[in-house]
């Protein structure tokens, strides 16, 4: 069995030893809000509201060897994937030697992004008195770029869900190279979206550019990479002290995936994670082959997702950087669901990447008995909406993720509705600002009564929502666990799944998980309830105050108290 190991060692060994340490944290604050500099720039100029509203992007600097100096707060699916679109993006336009002050290069290749080709990153690289210094990346969701449909569950290879941009030069020089924008032009539903997009995307790469040459030239660029050098090695302290405290040895968890957007059939596979004093391993060989339809997960996104959850556990909070994910190594088996091989589709790469997040969090549960919570809603519930404007002809599209309910833990109640952990950055659009902008109607928008995990502390609730369809338009529905109920934990019961149920006009009801291009009549009512989070401990150990709090809020109804709580009534 072929057996891939990613891993990243420290590029340069002692580099930091000496560093000022008051230099030192001046330069990784000053990271950290050029980073936000740049996000900023972006969502003020961004024409869609996937990017403005709902924040689906990521925002990065990395050194000349690109490891990650800093992220801003953004898409934290994208942590980790961007050091491989950097790195992907150069050797296109043929490595290192090949770039100039003034380049802009645009990749969109899912095997080396980890995701849809409509996720596509700009890298700027940055100079300093003629030596490369590092690169601004920008990654962000497009919302057409010429796939099958505009947002799709069903491709059966890589080359349905859009056009690929394998590292080409937007900007060579400084100057447009006006071949490659037309191509894009060419090549989506909603040109003027995306190019207005682009744009917004190469002013904010540049932007950050300048905000960290600006810091390079502050302090030198020597005193600048020993001071790096430095804060990386306080992030792999950090990680390497809380996986130091757990007793060695080998955690493992399992779960199912609903389903490969195709076939419909059920995806087992599980997770095993090895401590083994400050180190800790991922193992995902034992996975499944890639599958037939589009839940295949590239490698970026599966090494994201084991950042993702060593951050939630290890990071103490911090903006992490390079250094956070020294201690950490992924094993992959090529071909396989977590590290598929074109022309494999990936378009809901999300799906498996949530899923492992949950489990490697589960795993670790044995490790840390207590530090870890019940199961979250696990999803982003991904609705895409697009049509034709009844008035005018002009071609709309929107898209957002939902929040979940969050899973108890051993102090205190889940969270109700939240994004998800991998998409904890976003943000959930206003109904008033859907409804001025989308031919839909709000009737319904509640935090979902009963739905959290009864238990000691109670699971987070999901959310109720219903949208009245006043338009002819098309919708496709990204739904995963809506089979699988969150697990609860030590006694805990489970929370409920996702779930969307499309009401038609003339009274049938059909329930939807993964599927594309769903026709809306006008007059339609779309119901979507979000999963909700598992509870935590036996329900008959809840303090009946909370009970009777909750019954006061709304949070449950008298029967589910009857039900689950009766001693506190």
């Amino acid at each position: 069995m072929s057996v891939v190991r990613t891993r990243y060692a420290e590029v340069h060994p002692g580099l930091g030893d000496g560093a000022d340490p008051v230099t030192t944290e001046i330069i990784r604050q000053g990271l950290n809000a050029a980073a936000d500099q740049m996000k900023q720039s972006l969502i003020r100029t961004a024409f869609s509201p996937i990017i403005y509203e709902a924040l689906d992007f990521a925002v990065a600097f990395y050194d000349a060897d690109m490891c990650m100096l800093a992220q801003a707060p953004t898409l934290p699916a994208f942590m980790g994937t961007l050091g491989f679109c950097v790195r992907e993006a150069v050797e296109g336009v043929g490595g290192p030697a090949a770039l100039s002050p003034g380049d802009v290069i645009l990749y969109n290749d899912p095997y080396g992004t980890g995701s849809h080709p409509q996720d596509a990153a700009m890298v700027v690289p940055i100079f300093h008195e003629d030596v490369l210094a590092g690169y601004s990346v920008i990654k962000a969701h497009w919302l057409d770029i010429g796939g099958k449909d505009p947002y799709c569950t069903d491709t059966i290879d890589v080359h349905q869900e859009g056009t690929i941009f394998p590292g080409v030069k937007l900007y060579d020089a400084g100057r447009l190279v006006s071949d490659v924008y037309r191509m894009i032009l060419a090549n989506s539903r909603m040109p003027e979206m995306v190019i207005g997009d682009i744009n917004a995307m190469v002013a904010g790469a540049r932007t950050g550019a300048e905000a960290l040459g600006a810091l390079v030239r502050r302090h030198g660029l020597g005193v600048f990479r020993r001071c790096v050098a430095r804060m990386y090695a306080h992030g792999e302290a950090l990680v390497r002290g809380w996986f130091e405290r757990l007793p060695d040895g080998v955690y493992q968890a399992s779960s199912v995936i609903d389903s490969d957007g195709v076939t419909g059939t059920p995806i087992p596979f599980g997770v095993e994670v090895v401590v083994d004093g400050s180190s800790v391993t991922v193992d995902l060989t034992g996975c499944p082959d890639q599958v037939g339809g589009p839940v295949n997960c590239p490698l970026p996104s599966t090494v994201a997702a084991v950042r993702i959850a060593v951050s939630f556990l290890a990071g103490a909070g911090e903006q992490p950087n390079e250094g956070h994910f020294r201690p950490l190594e992924l094993l992959t088996r090529p071909g396989s669901l977590f590290h598929p091989v074109r022309p494999a589709p990936c378009f809901m790469y999300g799906i498996p990447s949530d899923h492992a997040i949950e489990l490697i969090i589960r795993a670790l549960a044995g490790a840390v008995p207590g530090s870890v919570p019940a199961a979250s809603g696990g999803d982003i519930n991904a609705l895409v909406w697009w049509g034709n404007r009844e008035a005018t002809g002009e071609p709309w599209a929107d898209g957002a993720p939902h929040p979940v309910g969050q899973g108890a833990s051993r102090s205190a109640d889940g969270a109700s509705a939240l994004m998800y952990i991998s998409e904890s950055a976003t943000r959930f659009t206003p109904a008033e600002v859907w409804e001025a902008r989308n031919p839909w109607r709000i009737e319904r928008l509640a935090l979902a009564e009963d739905s959290g995990g009864p238990g000691r502390h109670r699971g987070g609730l999901g959310l109720d929502l219903s949208f009245r369809i006043l338009e002819d338009q098309y919708l496709t529905a990204g739904l995963a666990r809506t089979a699988l109920a969150p697990w609860g934990l030590e006694g805990g019961l489970p929370g409920r799944p996702n779930r969307l149920t499309v009401e038609y006009p003339d009274g049938r009801a059909e329930e939807f998980s993964l599927k594309t291009r769903i026709f809306l009549p006008k007059g339609a009512v779309v119901h979507l309830r979000t999963g909700s989070g598992g509870g935590y401990g036996p329900p008959e150990e809840r303090d009946p105050e909370a009970v009777r709090a909750d019954l006061r809020e709304g949070y449950i109804t008298p029967g589910h108290a009857r039900r689950h709580y009766p001693h506190a009534l």
